[in-house]
């Protein structure tokens, strides 16, 4: 859905405040006060706090699934070319919403069966569908393996890139980086995580027969 400036403020604020303190321990009032509105106007947009958070997932994660949508119907790409583009398009959006992956990342290590959970679950459902149908088109074709494990392609995608962002002092360390700047850094990481997947993915999914 479209979501006018203050529904889009009241979302951004909320990734923001859930990413530092979780899920249980952000209210509606905190979000209220950072974000300079009043409770009432959370309640009117959103219902509650969990419907609040179902935007934040929603708008995150919405173009993702619009993208292989995409990529499916253009028939000017290789189906090679479509995966390099999900990747590089994965690549950029878990380093510039790093908020977002971490809250990702925070309500799956909860193990109960919550509302929330529940959400994030059907989430990941559609985007794997959607993947899936991206790389069912090249087998059919003939471009890609026949026995491609497709979960764990994509456990692959998002643990290589989760765990480079966040031990990435360690990966300062021992590659000598210190020295770049927050930006200098996402640049060279960019480029060095694209590369990596796409080699990997090349050699998993490529038939080269």
């Amino acid at each position: 859905m479209d979501y006018n400036e203050k529904q889009i403020a009241i979302i951004n604020t909320g990734e923001k405040l859930f990413a530092l303190n979780g899920f249980d321990g952000t209210s509606v009032r905190d979000i209220a006060h950072e974000a300079g509105v009043n409770v009432a106007m959370i309640s009117y947009y959103f219902g509650s706090k969990e419907k609040l958070m179902e935007a934040v997932f929603e708008k995150r994660t919405n173009d993702t699934r619009i993208k292989v949508e995409n990529l499916i119907q253009d028939t000017k790409l290789t189906h090679l070319d479509k995966v390099n583009i999900l990747i590089d398009d994965y690549v950029e959006k878990f380093i510039e919403r790093q908020q977002f992956h971490k809250i990702m990342m925070r309500e799956q290590l909860i193990e109960n069966d919550t509302p929330i959970a529940g959400f994030i679950h059907e989430l990941k459902k559609k985007n794997y569908q959607s993947i899936k149908n991206l790389i069912h088109e090249g087998q059919k074709a003939g471009a890609f393996k026949k026995n491609i494990d497709i979960p764990l392609m994509m456990a692959t995608m998002v643990g290589t890139v989760s765990h480079l962002i966040t031990s990435q002092r360690f990966y300062r360390e021992t590659n000598n980086l210190e020295h770049l700047t927050d930006e200098e850094f996402k640049k060279h990481i960019r480029k060095k995580l694209s590369t990596h997947l796409k080699n990997l993915f090349k050699n998993s999914l490529y038939n080269e027969a």
